[in-house]
């Protein structure tokens, strides 16, 4: 691996462990513009947990050194989450504001993914 390539990849991996963090964090807490926004797109106020407590297990599985099954797992949480919550917001039509937290942190999971070191790869 280049050093540009282990440089793109930490600086996608930190600033997509940050975003989700900071996001678990919110939907743990419930705080109140999160929760009218999860029952404005029609979900249940108990889905921000879930939400929560897997976005931060997944910022773990990422961070963490060895797992690289795990971590395939967590790429696919997070795309699977925030490309979810693109349709969500495009159902409800929701303006482009509502989508750029999602879909950052969509383009920082792929990048994150895409050039992750060769000892973070699950080996198919």
């Amino acid at each position: 691996m280049t050093k540009k390539n282990k440089i793109i990849y930490w600086v996608a991996t930190l600033w997509l462990a940050l975003g989700m963090t900071a996001t678990g964090i919110v939907q743990l807490i419930q705080m109140k513009e999160e929760a009218e926004m999860i029952q404005r797109l029609g979900y249940p106020l108990y889905f921000l947990i879930l939400l929560g407590v897997w976005k931060i297990l997944g910022v773990i599985a990422i961070l963490i050194p060895k797992f690289p099954l795990l971590k395939e797992w967590a790429y696919a949480g997070f795309f699977f989450a925030m490309s979810g919550a693109v349709f969500s917001h495009l159902y409800c039509g929701d303006s482009a504001k509502e989508l750029f937290g999602p879909v950052l942190l969509i383009v920082l999971t792929v990048v994150s993914w895409y050039f992750r070191p060769a000892d973070r790869k699950a080996i198919v």
